[in-house]
Parts: structure tokens; sequence; C-alpha cells
């Protein structure tokens, strides 16, 4: 029940005609730009309406954008044809897909926090065994103190991302960078505002 509710939730969400989270890039990914291999697979993890996958293919990376909202899904479509890009959509729950075995060269998991510990510990298993040896995870989340501003993210406090909880996923994981921080967002209506989030990049 709980995931059928869910499933309605985001459809109605992302139904409207305007981008919820703007047709730019996020913030975080795109400063990460230099980063990025000059080619390579990448996979934008709970994609939306496309704007990082899409950005992603603009570098010139082969871009798997996984999203399970159609609704999401059809806007991103429109998206990638109107930046002139080709992308590789996959309509998945981002807990149950089969994340292929050191395939991707890099994985954007930007603002996914609509899992419970237990499925966000399944979804990162997946991102550890999808990452090729040497591949560049760029994540970026709301911290509790989110709470306070109210300016987009989960309400629930075990949704929200600890520098201990990274540092625990990501184990073994090198050149690990984590910086909390307090930015003012302007990601469309959905995230907009004074916030506090978690970076990290990291390589497998």
């Amino acid at each position: 029940m709980r995931d059928s509710e869910e499933f309605a939730r985001w459809e109605q969400r992302f139904r409207v005609s305007e981008y919820v989270f703007g047709k730019e890039p996020n913030a975080f990914l795109k400063s990460s730009e230099p980063l990025l291999p000059a080619k390579g697979k990448a996979l934008a993890i709970a994609d939306g309406e496309g704007r990082n996958g899409v950005w992603l293919a603009e570098r010139g990376l082969d871009v798997v954008s996984l999203e399970f909202s159609p609704a999401a899904q059809n806007k991103a479509i429109a998206l990638a044809r109107e930046r002139g890009v080709t992308v590789a959509f996959e309509q998945a729950d981002v807990h149950a897909w089969q994340y292929p075995e050191a395939t991707f060269d890099v994985v954007a998991d930007i603002f996914t926090q609509f899992s419970s510990p237990a499925q966000r510990a399944m979804k990162w298993r997946g991102v550890r065994k999808t990452l090729k040896p040497g591949g560049l995870l760029i994540l970026q989340g709301y911290t509790p103190k989110q709470l306070q501003y109210g300016t987009g993210g989960p309400k629930a406090v075990e949704q929200l991302y600890t520098r201990g909880m990274l540092e625990e996923a990501f184990r073994g994981f090198r050149d690990v960078t984590i910086i909390e921080e307090e930015v003012e967002m302007h990601e469309g209506a959905a995230h907009s505002g004074m916030s506090a989030v978690i970076n990290l990049t990291a390589w497998k």
C-alpha cells in the first residue's frame, strides 16, 4: 500500500506542465564537472524530469536515466529532445532495479531521499556494485538541519543524511570528499531557499 501511495504522490507532483525542479542541472552536480571523465557511461538515479541525466549527456557521456514516475519521465524525454541529446530512459524503482555489475563510470545520486533506511541500504549496495573500479560517485542530499528550513526534502529525519552515514555506506572508496554546508538553492519550486545539504564525491 505504501508503494502505491508513494507512486501516486509523485505522479501527481510531476503531472503539472512546469518542471518541478527546473530544467537546469543540480548546482553541486554542475560544480563537479571537472571531475567527470571525457567519455564513458553514467547513471542518473531517480532522475525525475531529466535535468541531471540530460546535462550529463550534454557532457558527452552515455547516460542511463532511472526513474519510476512515468509523468516525470515523459518530461525528461521531452527535455532530452529539446536539448538534442540521446539518453537511455529506464522506468523502474531504484530499490528493485537490477544494478549491472561494474558498468558505470559515473553515478549521480542527487536528492533521492524518499527511501526508508532499509531501502536506502539496498540502493547504495546497488551503487557500489554498478560503479566500475575507479568510477566516480557524485551525491547530494539534505541533512537533519534541513528540517529547520523546510525548503524541500523529506520531513522524516531517518530519510536525511549525515556524514557518518555516508562514511559508512561508502567505506573503502578513495579520495572521499564530504562537505556539509548551508546554501541558497534555486532548483525549481520544489527546492527553493536556504537549505542544509551534504555533498559527497568519491571514487570506487
